[in-house]
């Protein structure tokens, strides 16, 4: 089992463009369906694996491309610790001046270590200035917990 690290930041306008941090739905539209309905469904199904906007679960990281891995480590407490110093590298720019503090950030990353040795996800978001979106994760592979299915994307 490893642990591999994401980050994205951006505009929060293109955050909240939810078609395309959801996967497809496992079946297309029937045959006859609205051409416009069949033409969404093969774009979201052609961009939700490439585009690098953080999926609404977790797991699905692992189907995004190689090159948005920002890390990988065997230890849960090094992906923790990969997180905090993402976390205070951030901490100036939340919008949040309490969720800026850092002086809780010990407790968080304990707990995320934790999740992460029981084979869980940790996914953390922040708002920061502007407004722009901090997306955090650590996803845990061979296999994933909760989507056993998905590969593993650095072998």
């Amino acid at each position: 089992m490893h642990h591999h690290g994401y980050l994205w930041t951006g505009p929060k306008e293109r955050f909240d463009q939810e078609a395309l941090r959801r996967p497809p739905h496992p079946v297309p539209p029937p045959a006859g369906s609205r051409p416009e309905l069949v033409q969404r469904y093969r774009e979201v199904a052609a961009e939700f694996p490439a585009v690098d906007l953080p999926p609404l679960e977790t797991a699905y990281w692992l189907i995004k491309p190689r090159s948005l891995v920002r890390g990988t480590w065997d230890e849960a407490k090094e992906a923790a610790s990969w997180l905090g110093e993402r976390l205070t590298e951030y901490a100036p720019r939340f919008a949040s001046r309490t969720q800026g503090d850092t002086t809780q950030l010990p407790l968080l990353l304990n707990s995320a270590a934790e999740r992460l040795d029981s084979k869980a996800d940790v996914s953390l978001g922040f708002y920061l200035e502007r407004p722009s979106y901090l997306s955090l994760a650590l996803v845990t592979c061979s296999p994933n917990r909760t989507m056993p299915q998905l590969v593993c994307p650095v072998a």
